[in-house]
């Protein structure tokens, strides 16, 4: 944090200051504005900073966007850090603005036909729709980065962006180079703040991210944005909001926390009426895998569905590790005809009834012919837990696979109150 003289009859809160050095151009936010002068937020190391330079004031802060940005990684800056594909000729870059407003609800399409992931489980359980916004929830070590790169190769979308929040710079690199498709890498935007940038540093990268996809959808695209992490983006706000002297609340995080990351997601979302849609998918980090915590707990409500990743299921070898009981998709049942939600409800009663049965069964104390519901989902369980595994040719495809699957089930009578039988000891 700076101190500024001078300008606090010219500046705002949130305006963007600029310092210029020799071979440096070196970027910050106002935070606070007094009559001595304002307090400012910078994005780079101050190092090179000395009593007495120069500082400018814009009071909007923006990027150049533009094709280049196409199979490139991009800085916090708006600069192009690395490049994937050719150089576009004489790029057209226009300007735009890092803060925005989202798309009024008046006229704001609603949510467009359901995409193909080609996975089983999010092309027929959890479907994603176009315009929608899924939480991903997971702890370290899950397979998030994994899921993340087969959503991006396997969804359909006009662009995609990716912003890599707080990340490892190692792994900017392995997922750029390993975890995602390269046949993807001519239509991806990637910007990144690594895990040693100043917290405004991660902030303004998120914000670039998002201005990169709200520029291809008012191109009329439609865009793929997933962003990594929710949570550093939280993170960073409430070190730069805890600077500025806001109060703390749980876990340090100041209550502007919800507005900030409510104004971010709003962003997102289906487009107006003559212009794109932006599918997001929003991953959010839970340690010690406590699904309660605050972030967590504020970005449930605010999007519009979550996907939760569990550790207890990938420690048994099963990718995508996904709970499929502690998830959903707030886009069923619009999202699925009357017969395919029938499937769906169906799936769900035999994995729930399994999940009870599941100590019966490893003790051996189970026992067939008493609970006809609970001899379904044992006899069931395997192939229905291979399914969520698998990958898929095709929505419709998926949901006739699983309609053999359950068919046992379909032709059965409805279940009726009842448990399953223990063996005597």
């Amino acid at each position: 944090m700076i101190s500024l003289a001078g300008i606090s009859h010219a500046s705002g809160i949130g305006d963007s200051v600029i310092i210029e050095k020799p071979g440096q151009h070196l970027i910050g936010e106002i935070m606070t504005v007094t009559g001595e002068g304002a307090k400012v937020l910078m994005y780079s190391s101050t190092d090179a900073l000395r009593i007495g330079d120069r500082a400018y004031v814009s009071h909007q802060d923006h990027v150049e966007i533009g094709d280049h940005w196409l199979g490139a990684l991009i800085d916090y800056r708006g600069q192009v850090q690395m490049r994937r594909v050719p150089d576009v000729a004489n790029p057209r870059a226009v300007t735009a603005p890092l803060q925005r407003d989202p798309v009024s609800p008046a006229d704001r399409k609603p949510l467009g036909p359901r995409l193909s992931t080609q996975l089983n489980v999010t092309d027929t359980l959890l479907p994603i729709c176009r315009g929608q916004r899924i939480g991903l929830f997971a702890g370290s070590g899950v397979g998030k980065s994994t899921l993340l790169g087969r959503l991006a190769g396997g969804m359909s979308a006009d662009r995609v962006v990716i912003a890599l929040i707080g990340e490892r710079s190692r792994e900017v690199q392995e997922f750029i180079d390993s975890v995602l498709p390269p046949e993807i890498l001519p239509k991806t935007t990637i910007v990144a703040a690594t895990a040693s940038e100043p917290p405004g540093a991660k902030k303004r990268a998120a914000y670039c991210a998002m201005a990169a996809a709200e520029y291809y959808r008012d191109q009329g695209h439609s865009v793929l944005l997933l962003f990594d992490s929710l949570t550093r983006f939280a993170e960073a706000h409430r070190e730069t909001a805890l600077m500025a002297g806001e109060t703390p609340a749980l876990n340090a995080f100041p209550p502007s926390t919800v507005r900030v990351v409510s104004e971010l997601a709003e962003r997102t979302g289906p487009g107006a009426k003559t212009s794109g849609d932006i599918t997001a998918i929003f991953s959010v980090l839970v340690a010690g895998s406590d699904f309660e915590e605050p972030v967590a707990d504020m970005v449930r409500g605010i999007l519009d569905g979550h996907i939760v990743l569990s550790r207890k299921i990938a420690e048994r070898g099963h990718y995508p590790a996904i709970d499929v009981l502690r998830s959903v998709s707030r886009s069923l049942p619009k999202a699925a005809t009357d017969e395919q939600n029938q499937m769906l409800q169906v799936f769900r009663r035999l994995m729930t009834t399994y999940e009870e049965i599941a100590p019966m069964v490893r003790a051996g104390l189970f026992e067939f012919g008493t609970d006809p519901q609970a001899d379904l989902a044992h006899a069931l369980h395997k192939s229905l837990d291979q399914f969520l595994t698998e990958p898929s040719n095709g929505i419709e495809m998926s949901f006739d696979y699983l309609k053999g699957l359950l068919t046992p089930a379909l032709e059965s009578p409805a279940p009726e109150a009842g448990a399953a039988s223990l063996k005597p000891a």
